[in-house]
Formats: structure tokens, C-alpha cells, sequence
């Protein structure tokens, strides 16, 4: 009884060490008498109980890794307290096993003197303009050593750069000065514009000035004359109707009568003006040759036609 049972349990530990179940996203390695066996994949899987064993387990996610800061040395000689973070994925288990006795220390070893180099062939402020051309650099570097590691380097990225104090200050003046000439350029820039804009306002307005000047004056002209015009075709109106009016039966005698109250009329004005010396002719038949004359030359317009 005792046999069996010792049987039992040797059969259990045996059954139990057989099995492996490997998570997801995981690879074991196994060993055979100390000799590379083969890599577990995710599942159930099983091995031969005290002579296989689980050697290795690697994660086949993509892991974060933190770059510790250094201090590296720019081409200008400026110092630069430097930190970043790696992003890798194991890809061959079996490399990441045998080829190096530790990928993580490694991988952060390399990253770092890559780092130097690159920020070691850049001015100060290419630096901090440049930060996608060093991540790149510095994971193309690390890349290409890690292929012998079972390791796929992902993307590196620059965390802080950190120059000392006195690079700080003398970088925050420089900064404080280029945008106290930018706003300056911007004020002379907006007076200049103000200053064009009113110059431009003016002389639109003077143009607009001389123009209406220009029109009122041709207006005034052509209604001066329009007016002319009128009072002349009124005039030669008014004489073409009194020229019929004197050729119709008894119009001589009319104007006749006209002439004589005007004659009167005039020689009366001049009679009631106080500071007016009126000489009457001594022969009245003077008076009646002049109106004589007068229809006469009312006569030889009408003679000619």
C-alpha cells in the first residue's frame, strides 16, 4: 500500500512537472542537459521531467525602458544633462537567451554612448531643434547591435534636455531680446502702414474733391448756358411776335402811342429828380421828329422783310 502510494505522488510530481502552459505574448526556452532544446510557445506545452528544464522566459511585449540621465558635451562645449526612454520587443528568444549575458543593460549602455556621439557632432542649439534626427540616429544605432541580441529596438525618445544655469539665464535674455525687436518691428511696421493708409485716404479725397469741383463747374457752365440760351430764344421770341404784331392793322399807331408815353414817362423821372437840370426845347416839333425818327427805324425792319 505505502509502494503505491509513493507511486502515486511520484507519478503526480512527474505529470506535474511534464506540463508547462505558457501565457500569451510569452516564449520559454527550454534546456536539455544544459543544451538548448527549443523555444515553448504560448500554450500547452509539455517536456521531460528532470531532464528538461525551463531555462529562460522572456515577455514578447513591447517594453519601456528608462535611459538614465548623463551629462554629454555639445561641439560648442556646452554641457547637457541628457535623459530618455527605449522602447524595444524581444523577437528571437533563443538570441535574446545566449547572445548577451543581459539585452537590458546592454541596450542601455549602447543608448547612452550612441547619445553622446550624436549630441557630441551638434551646436547647442541644433540640439534642441534637431531632437527627431538624434532619436533616429540613436535607435538605427542601437538597432542594427541588437540584431545579434534577439532584440527589435522600437523608438527612443529624448525625455528633458538640461543645459547648466548660466546657459539657461544667457538663453532666456536671448529669447526676451529677439521678441522686444519683433514687437518693435511690429510697431514700425503698423505706424508705416497707419501712415501709408492716411496718405492713400488723402489724396483719394483731394480726387474726389477736384472731381466734384470739376463737375460743379461744368454743370454751373452748361447752365449758364442753357440760361443764356433761353433768355435769347425768349428775346427773339418776343421780338418776331411784336415785328407781327406792329405789321397787323393799327400797329404803327400803337407804337406810336408806346414811344410817346416812354418819352413822356422818361422826361417825367428826370423832372422829379431834385439835382436834375431838365432843358425843354423851345420848339415842341422837335419832340414829335424824334418819335418820327424812331418809327422810322421801326419801319425798315419791316421795309426788308
Amino acid at each position: 500500500m505505502q509502494i503505491a502510494i509513493v507511486v502515486f505522488i511520484i507519478a503526480v510530481i512527474f505529470i506535474a512537472r511534464s506540463v508547462q502552459v505558457v501565457p500569451q505574448q510569452h516564449a520559454w526556452v527550454k534546456e536539455r542537459l544544459g543544451k538548448y532544446a527549443g523555444t515553448l510557445a504560448p500554450g500547452l506545452n509539455f517536456i521531460v521531467p528532470f531532464i528538461d528544464k525551463i531555462a529562460y522566459k522572456h515577455s514578447l511585449k513591447e517594453i519601456p525602458l528608462d535611459v538614465p540621465e548623463q551629462v554629454c558635451i555639445t561641439k560648442d562645449n556646452t554641457q547637457l544633462k541628457v535623459d530618455g526612454i527605449l522602447y524595444f520587443q524581444v523577437t528571437d528568444p533563443m538570441r535574446a537567451s545566449y547572445g548577451a549575458s543581459n539585452y537590458v543593460v546592454a541596450i542601455t549602455q549602447l543608448a547612452q554612448t550612441t547619445l553622446r556621439s550624436v549630441i557630441g557632432r551638434l551646436e547647442l542649439d541644433k540640439t534642441f531643434e534637431e531632437r527627431e534626427m538624434i532619436n533616429a540616429q540613436v535607435v538605427n544605432a542601437i538597432d542594427e547591435a541588437a540584431l545579434n541580441w534577439g532584440v527589435k529596438v522600437l523608438r527612443y525618445e529624448i525625455k528633458d534636455l538640461t543645459p547648466p544655469a548660466e546657459i539657461l539665464r544667457s538663453m532666456q535674455a536671448q529669447i526676451t531680446a529677439e521678441r522686444e525687436k519683433r514687437a518693435l518691428i511690429a510697431a514700425s511696421e503698423g505706424k508705416r502702414q497707419e501712415q501709408i493708409n492716411l496718405a492713400t485716404g488723402e489724396r483719394e479725397a483731394f480726387i474726389a474733391r477736384s472731381e466734384g469741383e470739376k463737375q460743379a463747374a461744368i454743370n454751373n457752365a452748361q447752365g449758364e448756358a442753357a440760361s443764356i440760351l433761353a433768355v435769347a430764344e425768349a428775346t427773339a421770341e418776343a421780338l418776331t411776335r411784336v415785328a407781327a404784331a406792329i405789321r397787323q392793322p393799327g400797329g404803327e399807331q400803337a407804337v406810336q402811342l408806346k414811344v410817346a408815353e416812354k418819352a413822356v414817362e422818361a422826361y417825367g423821372k428826370v423832372a422829379a429828380d431834385a439835382n436834375t437840370t431838365l432843358i425843354v426845347p423851345s420848339n415842341m416839333s422837335e419832340v414829335a421828329t424824334l418819335l418820327g425818327s424812331a418809327m422810322k427805324m421801326l419801319q425798315t425792319p419791316s421795309a426788308g422783310r
